[in-house]
């Protein structure tokens, strides 16, 4: 579908104001934005998992949710979704749906999704659900006391993993959540941001939503309590990210890698690091080799990706 930016932000609000979410966060604007991918006309059945967007944006008896909306358990938004997809299914052959297009959502941090809710996850994508997940992914259980999850990337300064004279924070790296999800098999799975006029996130979510089967889409979604950033700094983090390939843009449909984006100049991953007081104590004197080591790290995994997608190709199928 190519992208229409004033389509886009014409559409009616599904999404609305008057939740609890904090200021410059953005689990609340992938929220927004995967709903306003939906076609007009289509409905959505929107599973949530516990955390962050459930407990701000559905509080009884309020809501910010104009589609069909249920709250799930940590563990198993997926397999809740997979069920009521299984269920629509039924009674539409049964003849007791009208003709509504009905599209089915789920909405899970990386806690929710990466660690508690993979399990639940990994089978609904193996039983092949039509059905599309979002993650939003903030790198840490940012609900209950920012925790480090499986997505909180090496070094970061957690409540769990926290930085001291004998620590430089979390030890492992970040769990590759999309690359895990390819190996299941589905026929599109996609990383993707805030930057610009949201055309890369516009165009992926209609893309999983409107794709037959199971579909993932990874945000990343910064959290100016975790990562200790001000507000108004959320979109150049995001575009920090981008431009430094700590999260790089990519899709994978039917089996092939697609790069979405190239840095005309790949920023060093320090420029990233510094705009997060998570990440503060990397700059101490002692701990340039910390900075190194991600460096190095993001260096082999952008490699990686573009042997997958093949060194001078960017997505082609607009």
């Amino acid at each position: 579908m190519p992208y229409n930016h004033k389509e886009e932000f014409s559409k009616p609000e599904r999404f609305v104001g008057g939740h609890r979410l904090c200021a410059g966060c953005g689990a609340g604007i992938c929220a927004r934005a995967m709903t306003r991918a939906l076609d007009e006309g289509d409905k959505a059945v929107i599973c949530n998992a516990t955390g962050c967007v459930e407990v701000s944006t559905f509080t009884y008896p309020y809501t910010s949710w104009e589609d069909s909306y249920i709250h799930s358990a940590f563990e198993n938004a997926a397999a809740t979704c997979g069920g009521v997809e299984a269920a629509y299914n039924v009674l539409k052959r049964k003849g007791k749906l009208d003709d509504t297009n009905y599209k089915f959502l789920v909405l899970g941090g990386d806690g929710g999704t990466y660690d508690i809710g993979f399990q639940s996850l990994s089978g609904a994508m193996e039983r092949g659900h039509d059905m599309t997940y979002f993650c939003y992914d903030n790198e840490a259980y940012m609900n209950t006391g920012i925790q480090r999850s499986g997505s909180t990337p090496r070094f970061a300064n957690a409540t769990t993993t926290p930085v001291g004279s004998v620590s430089t924070g979390k030890k492992q790296n970040k769990k590759d959540l999309t690359t895990i999800m390819v190996a299941h098999g589905i026929p599109y799975a996609a990383q993707t941001t805030f930057i610009g006029n949201f055309k890369d996130f516009h165009e992926k979510a209609h893309r999983a939503i409107y794709t037959p089967g199971p579909a993932f889409v990874n945000v990343l979604a910064p959290c100016p309590r975790g990562w200790q950033y001000s507000a108004e700094q959320l979109p150049e983090i995001c575009r920090l990210a981008v431009e430094t390939c700590v999260w790089p843009l990519y899709e994978v449909i039917d089996g092939r890698w697609y790069l979405s984006y190239m840095p005309k100049k790949k920023l060093p991953v320090e420029e990233f690091l510094k705009t997060q007081g998570r990440f503060r104590h990397m700059f101490r004197p002692g701990n340039e080799w910390t900075i190194e080591e991600a460096q190095n790290y993001v260096d082999a995994k952008w490699e990686d990706l573009l042997e997958k997608c093949g060194r001078d190709s960017l997505t082609a199928i607009r």
